[in-house]
């Protein structure tokens, strides 16, 4: 029986201060992994709001896509248009270590919030949560919702149903 994998809540302050370190030409205390590096920190979900907002002012490092694509558990193709990049783009800018806009990063975070709420709603039962993800939705227009993960209002449409649910409420 294969052992589940545990996915750990993204750290954003870290990974700044990793990639600000490395573009000053310091090298990094961690060696560089072929899988991103997923922190062990406080959910996403109880990021101070305005620690979320210093974090969008300062930007993500481009890796936090990859830590996003390995959480949905979607490859990196089908993530990538929800920001609008290309892959030679983002490759690029990756590997000269440059920070996400704000728009992309509190795209980022917004999207882990909302997965992180949902495995909470799914009480941490991840392929419930994924297949839910995946389906059309008839409170949500008949569209899935991982649909509407490329716009603000989007995730919020699909946390005000992730509500519904928590609270029983179906409609």
């Amino acid at each position: 029986m294969k052992k589940p994998i545990v996915y750990k809540a993204f750290d954003p302050s870290a990974s700044i201060k990793r990639a600000r370190k490395s573009r000053e030409g310091s090298k990094s205390a961690e060696p560089p992994t072929a899988e991103p590096n997923l922190m062990v920190q406080e959910p996403l979900l109880a990021l101070d709001p305005l620690h979320k907002v210093a974090v969008i002012r300062k930007g993500l490092p481009y890796e936090s896509i990859d830590v996003l694509s390995h959480r949905l558990n979607k490859p990196l193709s089908s993530i990538l248009p929800l920001f609008d990049m290309p892959q030679t783009t983002y490759h690029k800018k990756k590997k000269a270590q440059l920070l996400l806009s704000r728009r992309d990063t509190e795209s980022v975070l917004g999207i882990m919030q909302v997965y992180d709420y949902g495995l909470e709603v799914f009480n941490q039962e991840e392929d419930k949560f994924r297949r839910w993800l995946s389906k059309p939705n008839a409170s949500l227009g008949g569209l899935s919702p991982e649909s509407l993960f490329d716009s603000l209002s989007g995730l919020q449409e699909v946390k005000n149903c992730l509500s519904r649910i928590e609270y029983g409420n179906f409609a």
